[in-house]
């Protein structure tokens, strides 16, 4: 008699319990604890015990255990804890040509405060530095495109925590780094930073403490004023 082994069990990866907590995680967590103390649910004493443990967790798990008791916590973990970002512009998508350059030769640049970064955006820091700050920008699109070329310089990229961060590249001699950022909304921007370190820095992370409330609301808006316009024509 024959025997077949049964069809290995297909890892269906980590659940959502098992993630690794980010810091999006952790103050969402430490937000539902401080609602839970205006209200009274906890003590001054518990809600300090508890915003301790949410600072040393580790996985989305070990902070649910701490607003599983609390209304606001069932609420919240009835939501993923990140969604998936939308696929990458395919080319042709966005223009090849920047709406904006930021160029540091034996200087330096900057672009941050209240301004709109557009589609692409194309930075280039030759024996300079460049800093881009959208913690406070106007995104108009949901995909933005950053273009990042260090040659014996230095590039800085700086975004607020509820957008999704990606980033291409690579370093010769020098150092390109990009700290993925997951948002969770799945209508947030996602900025993608691509380019090359020779010799130089490139760096794009979150802005810890930056939060651009009303991001979804400018993007819908764009998108219902040239729906208006369309049906209006």
């Amino acid at each position: 008699m024959d025997l077949q082994k049964p069809a290995p069990i297909q890892d269906a990866g980590p659940r959502v319990s098992e993630l690794r907590a980010s810091d999006a995680d952790r103050d969402r967590v430490a937000d539902i604890l401080r609602e839970a103390l205006a209200e009274g649910r906890l003590t001054a004493e518990e809600h300090a015990e508890r915003v301790e443990g949410v600072l040393h967790a580790k996985t989305v798990g070990e902070l649910e255990v701490f607003i599983r008791d609390l209304p606001a916590g069932h609420r919240q973990s009835a939501a993923p804890a990140y969604t998936p970002v939308p696929p990458r512009p395919e080319p042709g998508e966005i223009p090849a040509e920047a709406d904006a350059n930021v160029v540091a030769v034996f200087s330096s640049a900057m672009r941050r405060g209240r301004w709109r970064a557009g589609r692409r955006l194309h930075a280039y820091a030759i024996f300079g530095s460049v800093e881009i700050d959208l913690s406070e920008a106007i995104f108009e699109y949901q995909q933005v495109v950053i273009k990042a070329v260090s040659v014996f310089g230095d590039v800085q990229i700086r975004v607020p925590e509820n957008i999704s961060l990606r980033g291409t590249g690579g370093g010769v001699l020098g150092n390109f780094e990009v700290s993925p950022l997951d948002s969770v909304e799945s209508d947030a921007p996602v900025v993608y930073v691509d380019g090359w370190a020779v010799l130089g820095n490139v760096e794009a992370r979150p802005k810890r403490g930056k939060l651009v409330a009303d991001i979804l609301e400018r993007v819908q808006d764009k998108v219902d004023r040239k729906l208006r316009k369309h049906l209006d024509r």
